[in-house]
Parts: C-alpha cells; structure tokens; sequence
C-alpha cells in the first residue's frame, strides 16, 4: 500500500495526529495536496513565519502563534473534515513547555471526535512523551527511480541537453539512490555544469558529501581488495561466492540476498580491512555506521538514529552496511533497564526487526573483538567467523603487502625469518614494525634491509604477549561457535620409517 493510501485510510479511521519524518517539505505538500483531494478534505498549513495559511487556495488566514492555533482547533474552529500541516513542531517542545503540552494535548483529543487529523512534518520524530502515543509515525521514503528519472528528464529538457541512454541511466540512478529529491536535483544540475552531461561520478561523489552530513552513515571508498589483506582465505572465499547474489538474475533464480557475517577475533588481525574489501568484492555501495553516534539523550532518538541510518541504506541499496566494534555498542544490553531507561535494548531490537524483516538488497558486516556482550538473536542472524593472529604463512603474505605497499621488492627480503620474527603479531604490528625498520634505514640515508627489520621487530613485544591472558579467554569462548576465518596450519609430517644401516 503506498503512503497516499495509508494516509487516506488513518483520516477516513480518524486518527487525530500523524508524524511524517522527512527533511523534504516540498514532497511532503505535494503529497498531501493528493490525499486532501482524494479524501475530500480540507488542508492547512502552519509555520511560524507564515501563519496558517489554506494550503488549496494559498489564502493567509493570520499569523497566529503556535498556542492559538492550537486553541482554535480545540475550540471548534477548523471545520470538520480537515487536515492541519504544522511546520517544525519539534523546536517548540525541546524544552517541553507545559502550556503547549497541554493546548497539544487538548488538540487531539478535540480532532479526534472531530474528522480532524493534526499533520507534523520534521526531520526527527520529536514530541513530548505526554502525546507520543497519539502520534502515527510515519518514515516519509527517498525517492524511487521513477521519481528521480522523472527530476532528470525536467532538468535535461531545460537544460536542453540529452537524456542519458539506457545503460548511462541505470548508473545515474544508482548514484543518485538515497539522496533526497532536493539533494538529487542540485547533484543532477551541478554534473550538467562540470561535465555538460549526467556523470555518475559527480553524482556519486555529491551523494558521499550528503551522507557524510549526517553523522551516522559514511559512504566508504573502497579501496581495499582481497589481495591487499595477508590470510583469511576461508572468509574471502565466503565472500567471493556470494558477490552476485545483489544481481537480478540471482533473484530471478529464486535465491534471497545473502546471509550477513559477523567478524570477530583479535585486534589487529584485518577484520575492518575485510569489511572494507567486500566493498570491492561485491562491487556495490559499502556504508559505515559509527554505533556510538547512535546514542542520543532525547527519547526516541536513538531509534531515530537508527531507522535514519537504516533508511539510508535501503535507498541506496544494494549495499553493504557495516557496524564496526558491535560489541562496544552492544555492550550495556544486559543493564539497559536499569542504567538508560531501556534505550539501548530498544536500539537492539530494532536493528534486530530490520535485519529479520526488512533488509533485502542489505549485507551486514559486523565486526568484533569479542562475542561475549553480543545478543543471541544477532549472532543467529549472521555467519559467525573467527579472525585470529596470523599463522607464518599469512604473516609471509603481510610483510611481502607492506613491503610492496612502500614501494619496496618483497623478494630483496627473507620473508620466511620475518615471518618467524613476528611470531604472535598482529598484522597491524607487523606493519608498525615495517615503518620503524623503514625509519632505521631513512635516518641513515639508506634503503632498509633484512636486519633493520629483524631488529625492529626485536624491539615490540608482540600482542600475542601482551595480551596473552584475554587472547586465549576469547580463543576459548569463540571454539566450536565461530568458523575459523584461515585454513588450519598443514605441519610437517615427520619420517617415522625405519632405517637400515646398509
């Protein structure tokens, strides 16, 4: 049922308030100028600039304050069978003045029994907690393809430039897929201007300006390949099979968007280089959700957050959608009800109900040091592989990544006694002790070499020491519940056949 409908259906059953979340106010009167005429209602709008005004007729009926208006809907003086538009509510009830409270309060209870429905648009469902359970929230969505192809064909008529065909169309769509109609529009008109055509560069690269102003979505450049992370090869093998089940012809096929995976293991060990080497791997989208922005100190803005940032990813879907260091974020789970009032379950149970219901075209990549404060119903959710330190040959392939990286021969090097070195680092270590036997060689006037190296990594005590105690708690509590991301160790077998003096 699309929102014209929906909105229909709420007048015609007389709910007195709805909510439509949005930054787009354009959209949102378009929309109820549609729905006034289908239902045959009245609509107004109200803004603190503009007074109420008949959204039909453009007719200015004064410039009444908030708590007027609200006194004359409660009084009788809208006529039945009315819509009311109110602008930017939530900036009247941030410090949650009683006496609005009250007149809001009066307000629809009045409508109620009146076939008079109270319409607030805002880019945050924010109303005082004595009204909240009055209000129909109500996710306003980004704009769909038709719509979008619709803004570009307006913008390529006046601008009496071409119409991209097909194939560039599909492109431009899919940069264009999550931005607002405004956000789209001005992308659109700034590529006419810098390339004198629609360019899904332009257009891809104004989207990640977008989304970066949100502060809970990042729209990650992925840059990283496979090839670029030492080990893990069970993983990206994973990862490798599922790349083309986005495609149509996988849905075609009758197979679902693939299951997600949750990375966890020890720190250092490549977990968020491989969540960003999916990006390339599955060659869509990759989006970073930073948890601890997710938090607000409103209520009902830690949902918000989240279906923000979730909202986002179906627009721009198919997608990867990754949740760094889950386990910091799902960390106060167990106390939530008693240390933030139940915010932190809600945002769990959330996230939860998106992923089961919701999330076609969706990969998750989650990504942990630990699986201990993870819930249960995540983890059910998820592939669940185990990230550990690497073993010598994945430390071979690390130090052989590093010295490329640097612009340095790996075979001027004896990658096997590096490897032996480091035995117990992490890989991140082992790139800290490249750069330093880099500074050895740099401080000399020299290029570094073999013994700069070793000595190096003489001087950092490895993390599998550092750390020793929690990294074999882990190993532990991840045995037989996770997959280990790297193929087991092949040792040599050693010469147990009996030999004859000749």
């Amino acid at each position: 049922m699309d929102l014209n409908q929906r909105i229909v259906n709420y007048l015609k059953a007389g709910y007195p308030g709805l909510y439509l979340v949005t930054h787009e106010e354009e959209r949102v009167e378009s929309l109820l100028n549609s729905v006034a005429s289908a239902a045959g209602y009245n609509l107004y709008a109200w803004s603190c600039t503009s007074g109420l005004v008949n959204a039909i007729t453009g007719e200015n009926l004064g410039d009444e304050e908030l708590g007027d208006l609200l006194s004359s809907i409660k009084s009788g003086k809208i006529v039945e069978k009315s819509m009311i538009l109110l602008r930017d509510l939530h900036g009247w009830y941030s410090d949650a003045n009683p006496l609005l409270v009250r007149l809001l309060r009066d307000a629809l209870a009045f409508a109620k029994t009146s076939a008079i429905t109270v319409i607030v648009s805002g880019c945050d469902f924010v109303v005082p907690q004595e009204v909240s359970k009055l209000f129909v929230r109500m996710d306003f969505e980004l704009p769909d393809r038709p719509t979008l192809t619709k803004i570009i064909k307006g913008l390529c008529e006046g601008a009496k430039k071409p119409v991209p065909m097909a194939a560039a169309m599909e492109n431009v769509l899919d940069a264009a897929a999550g931005m607002t109609t405004t956000e789209a529009e001005d992308a659109f008109a700034l590529s006419l201007v810098e390339e004198g055509m629609l360019c899904h560069h332009v257009i891809h690269r104004e989207k990640s300006n977008t989304i970066k102003k949100s502060g809970l979505v990042k729209l990650v450049d992925a840059k990283i390949k496979p090839e670029d992370i030492g080990g893990l090869d069970l993983l990206k093998a994973d990862l490798h099979s599922k790349r083309n089940l986005f495609t149509k012809a996988a849905r075609d096929y009758g197979l679902p968007s693939p299951r997600g995976i949750f990375a966890v293991g020890q720190p250092g060990s490549g977990k968020s280089l491989l969540a960003q080497a999916t990006g390339s791997i599955f060659d869509v989208p990759l989006l970073n959700v930073d948890g601890g922005q997710l938090f607000g100190s409103l209520v009902g803005q830690s949902e918000a957050n989240w279906r923000s940032a979730f909202a986002t990813a179906k627009a721009v879907a198919p997608c990867i959608l990754w949740i760094d260091e889950a386990d910091g974020l799902f960390a106060g789970s167990a106390s939530s009800g008693s240390t933030d009032g139940g915010t932190t379950n809600r945002v769990i149970k959330t996230i939860l109900q998106d992923m089961q219901f919701n999330s076609e075209g969706i990969f998750f990549v989650f990504t942990a040091n630990d699986i201990e404060n993870c819930p249960d119903p995540l983890i059910d959710r998820l592939d669940v592989w185990s990230v550990d330190l690497p073993n010598a040959e994945e430390r071979e392939a690390i130090w052989s990544i590093h010295i490329a990286k640097r612009k340095r021969k790996p075979a001027d090097f004896d990658l096997p006694a590096l490897a032996a070195a480091t035995d117990g680092f992490s890989g991140r270590q082992i790139e800290q002790v490249w750069l330093k036997a880099m500074t050895y060689a740099f401080n000399e006037g020299r290029e570094p070499e073999n013994i700069d190296a070793l000595q190096a990594a003489g001087s950092v005590i490895p993390t599998s020491k550092t750390m020793a105690e929690v990294i074999e708690a882990r190993r532990k509590r991840l045995s037989g519940r996770a997959t280990p991301a790297s193929s087991p160790v092949v040792s040599a077998k050693a010469n147990t056949q009996r030999r004859i003096a000749a």
